[in-house]
């Protein structure tokens, strides 16, 4: 696959990922479709929040296309191990929820080559590396190209919001001296502990 035939924001979150794959290609589908959904664009505060309910290569893209990030506060994780995107808006709440579709009825327009892979991908005996080569391709291919109704199931919605991110100050660790957010200190013993040192003293580690 030529990489400058792909979409410019595509491009951009392969960079941010580090390489190609399907598992990328998800989330950005995912995404496009609810920021159009949403009506909206990449975020540059907390006015976009995203929540993800997978830590697969498909919240990279979410993260390099939304501006939903971990250190911006407005990125959320569930770990549910499904390929489920939501996306909301501040201060409406306003919401879409977007998920993967079972491969059945996602790949039912797909050729019939990527259709054949695919059956044999879930066999006992899988695919060989060949196989497994020219299957991520056209997998990709066909995600990249198939109608967002043959992938995507896209429900709009309302959610409660999670509050906005908060910067809190830091307090020395009693036991292991680092500075540590004050809501990740715990009272054992009377010593103020972060939460590895806490750990370690509640196993009997001093």
């Amino acid at each position: 696959m030529d990489f400058e035939s792909l979409p410019a924001d595509f491009r951009h979150c392969i960079k941010f990922h580090g390489h190609l794959c399907p598992g990328l290609t998800i989330g950005y589908r995912a995404t496009k479709a609810a920021l159009e959904a949403l009506g909206t664009q990449r975020a540059q505060d907390e006015e976009l929040i995203a929540i993800v309910e997978n830590d697969s290569c498909s919240v990279d893209a979410v993260q390099a296309l939304s501006g939903c990030t971990f250190g911006k506060g407005n990125f959320y994780f569930r770990d549910h191990g499904k390929q489920v995107f939501t996306f909301a808006l501040r201060p409406s709440g306003r919401a879409v929820r977007v998920s993967l579709k079972a491969p059945e009825d996602r790949f039912s327009s797909a050729p019939e080559e990527l259709k054949a892979l695919s059956r044999k991908s879930a066999t006992a005996a899988g695919l060989d590396p060949e196989d497994n080569k020219r299957h991520r391709a056209l997998s990709i291919e066909h995600m990249l190209s198939c109608p967002e109704s043959d992938m995507l199931d896209v429900e709009t919605l309302s959610v409660d919001l999670p509050g906005r991110a908060q910067i809190h100050r830091s307090v020395r660790c009693e036991r292991c001296g680092q500075p540590t957010m004050v809501t990740r200190i715990r009272a054992v013993d009377g010593r103020a502990l972060c939460l590895p040192c806490s750990a370690k003293v509640e196993c009997g580690g001093g």
